[in-house]
């Protein structure tokens, strides 16, 4: 057996004595395993009343009366976003966002009903999932139990006993790194099951869900070089202890709040308020369809008159008025859809930032990776927000159609003033059930993949450091400095 593997086994059998390492690994493992249950019944919760709240809504639409279409433009229709089945693992932005919007003519709404708005202030220190346990208390497990691993033998003056029986300071230092590598494969086992349980009964992708734990192995594997090499470059067990929560707290807990401060302070952000006025302001400018001396819609209408060589817009084959409610959904949507497209780009830019940060911080691009590999991150939730506007949009328009040719323009006229008229407004709620259901489409493992690009490359990068640190901490093992 070679000397490497002797000194992990024997590293192990202290560990295996270590009340401090039994007691610290059986908590993080029972921690591990309540995350992942608890995670993967909050997410099936979750979206099974999503999925019930949204089924709802559409068989309220549906089951409307007969009423003018404008009316239902105005009723509204509220859309769910469904939870990716690796939400179980990762919730990432979801507690934040909101997951429902309420989609109306002439407005675009943002999502509501985020879990820490209506929740208490601890919700937003962090969940306890299988990615929150993995990220944050892993690592720190890992600390106490190998801080002392070189480091501790150096205070005992053992380590001259093992280069005596023929062990080299590499293959003392390899040793204690596998033995402490070993567990941290012990604790990826909760969340290796979890994985598998997500894959088997939600749905999952293999692939998405394999390379999401080989990010997490590769980021323990960070620590565990980390670690060892601290032990092996500090003169005592406590400096090695000191150094190495130091480094955790920087890594863990300041940095990944610093990174998105660092963002909003280098590209502020617009308020909601400002952006509303700044909306109402250009819609005044480009014309108000309500408005019938407005010039915009003045050119609109004798531009249609001629295009249909009448006179008059009571001639038209259809409802003008219809006509008029699409071309000024489609005006306010054009100029939503640019405020969006801004909004979209901002929040890339301050991705890009926070993701820069996993130069100094492997957390940070591990936690990039978790939630773009899960689908629960900023990505995602545009995805929802476009797809849900491209619906709005579809729906107000099928419903302003429907005005123009099911609602003749006499009775649209006189609708108010004319009972009768108001009456044949009013047309077969059949046509509700016409207007589709929302269904929203995610992104693709492929996509995933490719948006998971950078913060893997940071990843490896650490990885690439952390290896190349151990190799040099073989020269401090016997006090070499």
């Amino acid at each position: 057996m070679s000397s490497l593997r002797l000194v992990a086994r024997n590293e192990w059998q202290l560990m295996r004595r270590s009340r401090v390492a039994q007691i610290a690994i059986a908590l993080l493992l029972v921690l591990a395993g309540i995350a992942a249950i608890t995670s993967i019944a909050h997410r099936n919760a979750n979206d099974d009343l999503r999925a019930r709240f949204q089924a709802q809504a559409n068989s309220e639409f549906d089951g409307q009366p007969a009423r003018h279409p404008h009316r239902m433009v105005h009723y509204g229709h509220f859309v769910f976003r469904p939870l990716p089945p690796l939400a179980a693992f990762d919730p990432g932005v979801d507690a934040f966002t909101g997951s429902t919007i309420f989609l109306e003519g002439h407005r675009q709404n943002s999502a509501n009903f985020g879990d820490v708005r209506q929740s208490s202030l601890l919700a937003r220190f962090g969940q306890l999932t299988p990615a929150f346990v993995l990220q944050a208390l892993a690592p720190l497990v890992l600390i106490f139990v190998g801080f002392g691993l070189i480091a501790r033998e150096r205070e005992a003056g053992t380590l001259r006993l093992l280069t005596a029986s023929g062990a080299s300071p590499g293959a003392i230092l390899g040793g204690k790194a596998l033995a402490l590598s070993g567990v941290a494969a012990l604790m990826l086992i909760p969340a290796g099951l979890a994985l598998l349980w997500m894959m088997a009964a939600e749905g999952a992708g293999a692939v998405a869900a394999g390379s999401l734990l080989l990010g997490y192995a590769t980021y323990l594997a960070v620590w565990v070089a980390a670690i060892a090499g601290v032990s092996a470059i500090a003169s005592t067990p406590r400096a090695a202890l000191i150094a190495l929560l130091a480094m955790w707290a920087v890594a863990t807990v300041l940095l990944p709040r610093v990174a998105p401060e660092a963002a909003l302070s280098v590209d502020p952000l617009t308020t909601k308020l400002e952006t509303d006025i700044a909306i109402q302001r250009e819609l005044r400018e480009i014309g108000d369809s309500h408005d019938p001396d407005d010039p915009h819609f003045e050119e609109f209408k004798t531009s249609v008159l001629q295009e249909y060589g009448v006179d008059r817009i009571e001639d038209l084959p259809f409802n003008y008025n219809g006509l008029l409610a699409m071309e000024g959904e489609t005006l306010t949507s054009s100029l939503f859809d640019q405020y969006a497209a801004r909004e979209t780009a901002q929040e890339k830019r301050h991705a890009a930032i926070v993701t820069s940060f996993g130069v100094i911080s492997p957390t940070i691009a591990l936690n990039r990776l978790s939630i773009t590999l899960a689908g629960t991150g900023m990505d995602g939730h545009r995805r929802f927000l476009e797809q849900a506007e491209a619906y709005r949009f579809a729906i107000v328009q099928q419903l302003n159609q429907l005005q123009a040719e099911a609602v003749t323009f006499a009775d649209d006229s006189t609708r108010n003033s004319d009972p009768v008229a108001g009456r044949r407004v009013r047309i077969d709620p059949e046509h509700w059930h016409e207007v589709p259901d929302f269904t929203y489409r995610g992104a693709t493992t492929g996509e995933r993949l490719q948006a998971a690009a950078a913060p893997a490359l940071i990843l490896l990068f650490w990885l690439l450091v952390a290896g190349l640190f151990l190799r040099e901490a073989r020269n401090y093992v016997l006090g070499a400095h």
